[in-house]
């Protein structure tokens, strides 16, 4: 998780950052300097701002190790489940197959609802709903839930009185 924000603050400071600060200073340069300088100058301000977005890089890679050996110190990892002699395979096994598991049922759930009308209580169905936007949340990714909103608010929001946008 904080991989993904360090490349995203990574990204935010990076090449169009460093241009903008540097073409921010160049256009503060005295007018009757002269071009060899201005280059010269212009060069050195980018090495250096290179050299601190490198080093806020380096943080920010640091960080991000740190908080995953404070993780691993605090929940462990897999190669310490390994050693419990049965019960750490099964629990790895387990948790491997949590997902595919969920993804499957959710399969099985949804092919009977749709195939075989089973009645269900509204709570029941409530909670189909959910289990499938979480299910196809992560299958299909965040994006596509949210494309579908508009939709899902048309269709579900009606029966519960909630007006779609």
């Amino acid at each position: 998780m904080l991989g993904k924000f360090a490349s995203k603050v990574a990204d935010v400071l990076g090449g169009s950052f460093v241009k903008e600060v540097k073409d921010g200073i160049m256009a503060y340069f005295p007018p009757d300097m002269s071009p060899q300088e201005k280059a010269v100058h212009a060069e050195r301000v980018e090495a250096f701002l290179h050299q601190k977005f490198m080093d806020k890089n380096k943080l920010l890679t640091e960080a991000a190790d740190q908080l995953d050996r404070r993780i691993e110190q605090q929940e462990g990892s897999a190669k310490d489940l390994k050693s419990i002699p049965i019960l750490g395979h099964l629990i790895i096994f387990l948790r491997a197959a949590q997902r595919p598991i969920w993804g499957y049922a959710t399969l099985y759930i949804d092919g009977n609802w749709f195939l075989h009308r089973p009645v269900y209580t509204e709570q029941q169905q409530a909670a189909l709903i959910v289990v499938n936007v979480l299910v196809l949340g992560f299958l299909f990714g965040e994006r596509t839930i949210k494309n579908l909103e508009p939709l899902i608010m048309s269709v579900f929001g009606k029966k519960s009185g909630v007006a779609a946008d």
